[in-house]
């Protein structure tokens, strides 16, 4: 088993449990999706506050970029100092990415091959129920799902992008300016060929993460303020 696997393994349970517990599949995908997006949060707003903070610190980091250009070591040591002044983790913003990933892949893989993740035979006919409009979770919805997916990933994409923007190289904004529309047309693709299970976690959890966005700006303005305000009373001493 694969280190997907290890997570889908007891997702699958997860998903078991909920099933019992409301009788419908689609409601039981939406409710783990809620959970799961619900217990990311703590990551996703800490890696909105690392990456406040660095941007915070960008104008003092350029200036010794600057004055020390010819000496690498002294610079080093002088944004080692500036990190250690501010309490700034450059790896802050990264570690929540790295934990998240895996356990969006592990949903990824139960919800593209459920049988191979849940022991519990009654969810090989739960798969196949209808949902809403859908008659099959385990077959491809052809657009309705998929545009719905698209849009959502489209607008949580777009927001995540301005509250992440840190100034980075004119290359790398370029680059999400590309993603932005290329991302949700990929999404709003593979969800035609992929389970409407899969693509109904997809869009539902691209739905939360746009209130987690909104929530998230607010966090990171007051962040800002906050140093805006400890930087005029550093500026004063």
């Amino acid at each position: 088993m694969n280190v997907f696997g290890i997570v889908a393994k007891p997702m699958g349970y997860l998903l078991t449990f909920i099933y019992d517990f409301v009788g419908s599949y689609g409601l039981a995908l939406i409710i783990l999706t809620l959970i799961v997006k619900g217990l990311l949060y703590p990551l996703y707003a800490r890696q909105i506050k690392s990456t406040s903070a660095m941007s915070s610190i960008q104008p003092k980091m350029k200036e010794i970029q600057s004055k020390y250009s010819d000496d690498k070591e002294t610079m080093n040591q002088k944004i080692s100092e500036l990190y250690k002044e501010e309490g700034f983790n450059p790896m802050g913003g990264c570690l929540p990415m790295l934990i998240q990933m895996p356990i969006i892949m592990g949903l990824f893989a139960l919800l593209r091959n459920p049988m191979l993740y849940i022991p519990d035979d009654k969810m090989l006919f739960a798969i196949h129920e209808s949902f809403l409009w859908i008659k099959d979770m385990s077959q491809p919805d052809s657009w309705i799902l998929p545009i719905l997916a698209g849009i959502a990933t489209f607008v949580s994409f777009s927001m995540n992008k301005s509250l992440t923007d840190s100034g980075g190289a004119n290359q790398g904004q370029a680059m999400q300016a590309v993603m932005k529309y290329v991302f949700p047309i990929s999404i709003l693709w593979l969800a035609r060929s992929y389970p409407a299970g899969l693509a109904l976690y997809w869009f539902f959890g691209q739905f939360i993460q746009i209130f987690f966005n909104i929530r998230m700006n607010k966090l990171r303005k007051d962040i800002q303020k906050e140093q805006g305000k400890n930087n005029k009373k550093k500026s004063k001493k």
